[in-house]
């Protein structure tokens, strides 16, 4: 005959609530899961500052100008875009821009190629490619005369642009592209 095992019964070294359940606790792990978490709240405190601000584009950092010493052009435009969206680059022109009525604006080609040039407002006189880039011809009828360029960026990337009026200052805006 095989001999009977004895058996004792399982003891807990957790203590038990009203003796009915076991209730453990781990003060070190607690105490770096709330650590965790602070870290985590703050990490997504500053992620939503920061896209309120337009760190992710479409707000107050992502909003700059630029403008030529010598007054010729004034450009406003947003130095972080987002790819596939709609944006305005608006230029306005000084009075020593315009010459018998009309103004001239160069742009290079990194402009049309990167950031995708969807409309023009108002719609040119004449446009001529060469130089490597474009010259757009322009009527004016009020001073300081202004045009718009509707953009929506082709691909992601940090891009530098190329602008001028002939015969005065170029000006180079760069504009970040976001995925």
């Amino acid at each position: 005959m095989a001999a009977t095992a004895q058996t004792e019964p399982v003891r807990d070294t957790v203590p038990k609530v009203n003796d009915e359940l076991a209730v453990g606790s781990d003060l070190e792990f607690q105490q770096r899961w709330w650590r965790f978490t602070r870290v985590l709240w703050m990490f997504f405190t500053a992620l939503i500052i920061a896209d309120l601000l337009g760190c992710f584009g479409r707000g107050w950092l992502a909003n700059a100008r630029i403008r030529t010493n010598d007054g010729t052009m004034d450009v406003q435009y947003e130095r972080i875009e987002r790819f596939s969206t709609a944006s305005i680059m608006r230029i306005e022109f000084g009075p020593s821009a315009i010459h018998d009525g009309k103004v001239q604006l160069w742009m290079g080609e990194s402009f049309l190629k990167s950031l995708g040039n969807q409309r023009v407002v108002p719609q040119p006189l004449l446009s001529v490619i060469g130089q490597g880039g474009i010259t757009y011809t322009f009527p004016v009828t009020t001073v300081p005369a202004a045009v718009e360029f509707g953009l929506e960026p082709l691909k992601p990337g940090l891009y530098e642009l190329n602008l001028r009026v002939p015969g005065a200052e170029q000006i180079n805006p760069k504009v970040f592209v976001m995925p």
